[in-house]
C-alpha cells in the first residue's frame, strides 16, 4: 500500500450519507407531526399526551433544517500530499467562502501516528517530533480503515512510528 494516490482523499457533505439521513430523518417526523392529531394520539389503555405531537414536529424541522443546512454549505473535509512542498495537507469544514479548519506538517516532521480504536468510535493523533498533538487531524480527514492510511504513510516514510490501541 505504498501508492500515493491513498493520500489523495476528500469528502463532501452532498456525498455524505449522514447529511442525507438526517435530512430525511427530520423530515419525516416533521411530516408525522404534521399529520397526527394530538388529540387521537392516545394508547389503547387511554393514556394521551398531545403536547408529544407538537414536540415531534418541531425536534423534526430542527433536524430537517441541520440537515440541509450541511447540504446548502456542503463543508469539505480531506487530505492529501501536496504535490510541490510535499507536505501532508489536511483540512475541514471548507467551504466555497473559506478556507475552513487546516493543517499542514512534511511527513519527515511527524514521529507518531495514534489510532485509538473502541466499540463506538475510533481516533487518529497525528504527532510532530516536538511530540505536539497536530490540531485538526482525525478520523473525518483520512480514509477508512485508518491503520491501512498509517502503514502507508510509514511505508514511505520509515522513521514514522503507528501506535494501534
Amino acid at each position: 500500500m505504498t501508492d500515493r494516490n491513498i493520500f489523495n482523499y476528500e469528502r463532501n457533505a452532498r456525498t455524505s450519507l449522514q447529511y442525507w439521513a438526517l435530512l430525511a430523518l427530520g423530515l419525516f417526523f416533521a411530516w408525522a407531526g404534521s399529520t397526527i392529531d394530538p388529540l387521537t394520539n392516545c394508547s389503547d389503555d387511554g393514556e394521551c399526551a398531545p403536547w408529544l405531537v407538537p414536540v415531534a414536529k418541531w425536534i423534526g424541522i430542527v433536524v430537517a433544517l441541520a440537515g440541509a443546512g450541511h447540504l446548502w454549505v456542503n463543508p469539505r473535509r480531506g487530505s492529501r500530499i501536496d504535490a510541490q512542498s510535499g507536505d501532508l495537507v489536511w483540512w475541514q469544514n471548507r467551504l466555497a467562502t473559506g478556507e475552513g479548519d487546516a493543517g499542514r506538517i512534511h511527513p519527515s516532521r511527524i514521529s507518531k501516528i495514534r489510532i485509538v480504536s473502541d466499540s463506538d468510535s475510533d481516533a487518529v493523533h497525528l504527532y510532530d517530533l516536538n511530540g505536539e498533538r497536530q490540531p485538526f487531524f482525525d478520523t473525518e480527514v483520512i480514509p477508512w480503515p485508518y491503520d491501512k492510511w498509517a502503514d502507508g504513510l510509514a511505508a514511505q516514510w520509515p522513521h514514522i512510528q503507528v501506535e494501534k490501541n
